[in-house]
C-alpha cells in the first residue's frame, strides 16, 4: 500500500512536471511565430488574458509539487535516486522564484497596457528570453521525473 501511494505521489509530480513541459514548449512553438506582429492595438487579447488565467493555476499547483516533492524526497532518500527529487525540487522552486521575480513584472506591465510600439517590443522581447529560460528548467523537472520513472520501470524493487 505504502508503495503504491508513493508511485501515486511520483506520478502526479510527472504530471505537474508534464504540464509545465507542454505548455512551456507550445509557447514557444505556436506563440513565438505571432509575437512580431502583435502591436499595441492587438497584443493584449492576445496574451494577458491566457496570463491571468495560468497564473493562480499554476501557483497552486507548485505548491503541490514542492509539497509532494518533500514526500518524494523522504521516500526516496535511502535509495540509489535520492538526488532525482532534490534536483526536481530545486527545479520548481527556481522556476517559480524565476518566475515571480523576473516575469511577473513585465507580466504586469503589459497588464497595465503598452502603448508604445518600442516599448512593447522590448517587453516582449524579454519576456521571450526569460519564457525560454523557464521553459528549460521546466524540461529539467520533466527529465527528472523520467529519470526516476525509467529507472523504477526498468530496475523495479532494486531501487531500494
Amino acid at each position: 500500500m505504502r508503495r503504491t501511494l508513493l508511485t501515486l505521489n511520483h506520478a502526479v509530480l510527472f504530471l505537474c512536471a508534464s504540464m509545465y513541459l507542454g505548455t512551456g514548449w507550445s509557447i514557444v512553438f505556436f506563440t513565438y511565430p505571432v509575437v512580431p506582429q502583435l502591436t499595441p492595438a492587438n497584443y493584449f487579447l492576445q496574451l494577458v488574458p491566457p496570463l491571468q488565467a495560468a497564473v493562480p493555476f499554476f501557483t497552486h499547483m507548485t505548491y503541490v509539487m514542492i509539497t509532494l516533492g518533500l514526500v518524494m524526497i523522504v521516500s526516496e532518500w535511502r535509495t540509489k535516486l535520492r538526488w532525482i527529487p532534490v534536483i526536481y525540487l530545486l527545479a520548481v522552486i527556481g522556476a517559480g522564484l524565476f518566475t515571480q521575480q523576473m516575469m511577473f513584472p513585465l507580466n504586469n506591465e503589459m497588464a497595465s497596457g503598452i502603448t508604445d510600439a518600442a516599448r512593447l517590443k522590448t517587453v516582449l522581447d524579454e519576456w521571450k528570453s526569460l519564457h525560454l529560460i523557464r521553459s528549460s528548467i521546466w524540461t529539467l523537472e520533466w527529465i527528472c521525473m523520467m529519470v526516476w520513472f525509467g529507472y523504477w520501470a526498468t530496475k523495479g524493487r532494486e531501487i531500494q
